[in-house]
């Protein structure tokens, strides 16, 4: 196992590790999560959502495994008149560079002939093959690494066989699955309100590491039935209903210069709801302007002097262009 520490608390933090344990625990309870577990010679996959219903439980767990354990997730009532729904998913955490970096972004686009699949978790930082990865130098070595992939299809064994090719020294692999219309995989992602936030500082050119601890909530929106419009609704979440507190490690001057950069009305895309903006650019993540891919608001703390900048601010129109009205027969 590797031996690096966290930023500031000099702790040993093994994120495989800690996600194998919640995942050994959900398997013990997978009745309760209405999950299905399917050995495979070389790991389990965990059925999240495809033929079996999951549900909020299974959700709020699997962001929690997304994040290496290193997080709460629970969800609060939200105001509609504001939110365009009544519950928003919040994402609290001292860990926010180790599980929101390292872990739960979905920078792996993962695909074996005919199969693909956005793969999150910490197996990522066994790969280590992320930009991002390779700026914070902190590589693990796990014989067994866990991932979350967002698809409407269950990963096979030669899916398996190539996550373990990509993870150095890895022998076994953990892999939780749940399409994006399902519940819990609608849930898992609208709980990356702190993770797009982390993502879009380090992209600023701002050491993400400075960044002691973070809470973020978004929006619930109900599920789609196509994969476009549930990844139109999940993004729409964030970008204009997500609001995040950052406590930093810096003076105020450096994060009134860092704050406006990092909603994502700082994208000249910004203002109009995802899934046309993704049909727009041939439902192609990799053509969209990186700088969408944030929160719709900001709090930015200074540790240094108890100073608090807000930027941005939540966009209900669009929202409610995106989840459609609360109705009221």
């Amino acid at each position: 196992m590797n031996d690096k520490r966290s930023h500031r608390e000099g702790q040993l933090v093994l994120l495989n590790a800690a996600a194998a344990r919640s995942a050994r625990h959900a398997i013990e309870l997978a009745s309760r999560l209405r999950i299905e577990v399917h050995e495979q010679a070389k790991g389990i996959v965990l059925d999240c959502g495809i033929n079996r219903p999951g549900g909020i439980e299974a959700g709020l767990w699997l962001a929690r495994l997304c994040l290496a354990d290193l997080a709460m997730v629970r969800l609060l009532p939200a105001d509609p008149t504001r939110f365009v729904s009544r519950q928003l998913v919040q994402v609290a955490t001292d860990h926010p560079t180790d599980a929101c970096l390292r872990s739960q972004y979905a920078g792996w686009p993962l695909k074996v002939g005919k199969y693909f699949a956005m793969a999150s978790g910490p197996m990522r930082s066994v790969r280590g093959r992320e930009p991002v990865l390779e700026d914070l130098a902190s590589p693990e070595q796990a014989d067994e690494v866990v991932g979350v992939l967002e698809s409407d299809q269950a990963p096979d064994p030669a899916v398996i066989e190539e996550v373990l090719a990509q993870c150095p020294g890895a022998t076994r692999a953990v892999l939780a699955v749940a399409p994006t219309t399902s519940l819990a995989g609608n849930l898992q992602v609208v709980a990356r309100s702190v993770e797009t936030a982390l993502h879009k500082v380090h992209a600023c050119g701002f050491d993400p590491r400075r960044i002691i601890s973070a809470v973020g909530h978004a929006p619930l929106p109900p599920p789609a039935a196509t994969t476009i419009a549930a990844i139109g609704r999940t993004n729409d979440a964030i970008l204009y209903g997500a609001q995040v507190t950052l406590w930093v490690d810096a003076a105020r001057e450096e994060l009134a210069r860092l704050g406006p950069q990092i909603p994502s009305q700082s994208s000249s895309d910004f203002g109009r709801p995802f899934e046309a903006i993704f049909r727009d650019y041939d439902c192609d993540f990799y053509k969209l302007d990186p700088a969408l891919f944030s929160p719709a608001e900001v709090e930015l703390i200074s540790i240094r002097d108890g100073q608090s900048l807000v930027f941005g601010g939540v966009r209900t129109d669009v929202l409610q262009q995106s989840f459609g009205a609360i109705e009221r027969p």
